[in-house]
């Protein structure tokens, strides 16, 4: 990652090395001046604090002894992941907490019945980006009523964004077909390509004489889930679409330890001493993932100046078949998520491209949207510098490259499918 912001600076200052060597230290200057930047690795900080003091206290093996021995929910390597599918699709208020709830979820069972943690990754990254883009109550929808709304203010289209919005996220072929080839996997225990050379983790989980209560686990997290909807609907001034999501995690995190050295204290469960230093030694064992968080950003904020998605737009003329356009749209806006790392930034860049291609080719509008989103999440689940990709690897205890490497065979299928859809649709439709 360090080359890759090496050597973009170098092309943007003209191959003139003083001047590049003065980008990057503005880069990294003006990255940990924003405030949202600063949140983000902190919050990746602190999750490690969060997930070693739930281990710590006894949680982990109390989850695993609840669902597995008293009440037999999770018994066979089959059903071993259902948890964390299950958590990734009913969490959908911002993408990262969806990844660590279903990371948090998941190892204890997969450390059990021997499934790899690239594959619980594969799980957290594909349920996270897909079910928020679907389910669009919360800043994802935010940000894609925004641009629908500067189109429809530019008088390009007409009606209600959120119509417009409820349209395109009915053409979202590639999250649809991602949740289903996850649920497949998991379901029919499918590896291919290199998963299928994944080792389990060596950690195990002694849970059948566990004495622990099961709130050690539930209740963080439900205090983190709880905090993040009620921090974005505080920072949106009651309207959960317009609340601020780093500083919504942040906060919730925050709040989070803070209650957990209470409700630990007071059941007993840690002593201050071993909370402190438990909530130090996670911290510190996260502080790499921060390092890679950082230049994922200052990776994207290159790939912006070098106006890479602008670049790639410009392939795409007036004189494509209309019926090809959203087949078109969605390979190229996966094209740039995946360069960029950002599904967002891809929304921003591709939206306001797509709807006036798709005006002037006589194509369908709504279907136009529904590749850009579709493209933005295929790209932003397979790029090893997307933070969902990160976080993922983080809450699973993956490797990132481990989980790029594995995840890679499912999402081709899934965006091949996808592919298949929008120029059948095209076809139809146009």
């Amino acid at each position: 990652m360090a080359l890759a912001v090496i050597a973009g600076e170098i092309i943007i200052a003209d191959f003139h090395l003083l001047d590049a060597f003065g980008l990057i230290v503005k880069r990294f200057a003006s990255l940990l001046s924003e405030l949202w930047v600063l949140k983000t690795l902190a919050f990746a900080v602190m999750v490690g604090a969060v997930m070693a003091l739930i281990e710590r206290s006894g949680g982990v093996g109390a989850l695993v002894h609840e669902l597995s021995v008293k009440r037999s929910w999770v018994n066979s390597r089959r059903s071993a992941l259902i948890p964390s599918f299950i958590a990734g699709i009913i969490i959908f208020i911002e993408s990262s907490i969806t990844s660590l709830v279903a990371g948090a979820v998941g190892k204890p069972f997969c450390d059990r019945y021997g499934i790899s943690r690239a594959k619980l990754a594969f799980v957290c990254d594909s349920t996270s980006a897909p079910v928020c883009s679907i389910i669009t109550v919360n800043g994802w929808g935010a940000l894609l009523l925004g641009l629908i709304g500067g189109q429809i203010a530019a008088g390009l289209i007409a009606g209600e964004a959120g119509e417009w919005l409820i349209a395109a996220i009915a053409y979202n072929f590639y999250a649809y077909i991602a949740l289903i080839v996850t649920f497949a996997v998991i379901w029919y225990e499918i590896d291919i390509g290199p998963m299928r050379s994944t080792s389990a983790s060596d950690e195990k989980v002694i849970c059948e004489e566990n004495r622990k209560t099961i709130g050690l686990f539930l209740w963080p997290m439900i205090w983190m889930i709880g905090g993040v909807i009620g921090f974005m609907l505080l920072t949106g001034g009651g309207n959960i679409l317009k609340g601020s999501g780093s500083s919504s995690i942040f906060y919730a995190l925050s709040l989070t330890l803070l209650l957990m050295w209470v409700y630990y204290r007071m059941s007993g469960a840690m002593g201050n001493r071993e909370f402190f230093l438990s909530a130090y030694r996670g911290a510190k064992s996260l502080t790499p993932i921060a390092a890679i968080l950082l230049f994922a950003f200052a990776i994207g904020g290159v790939s912006s100046d070098m106006e890479v998605g602008t670049y790639l737009a410009s392939f795409i003329g007036d004189y494509l078949p209309s019926s090809y356009l959203a087949g078109a749209i969605f390979l190229l806006s996966s094209i740039i998520a995946f360069a960029t790392g950002t599904s967002w930034g891809t929304f921003s860049i591709m939206l306001p491209i797509a709807i006036p291609l798709a005006i002037g080719l006589d194509a369908p509008v709504a279907l136009a949207m529904g590749a850009v989103i579709s493209g933005g999440v295929f790209g932003d689940h397979c790029s090893p510098i997307s933070d969902t990709t990160i976080i993922s690897s983080m809450a699973s205890g993956c490797e990132v490259g481990e989980h790029v490497r594995t995840q890679l065979p499912y999402a081709l299928i899934s965006a091949s499918l996808a592919l298949v859809l929008f120029l059948i649709a095209g076809a139809v439709l146009v």
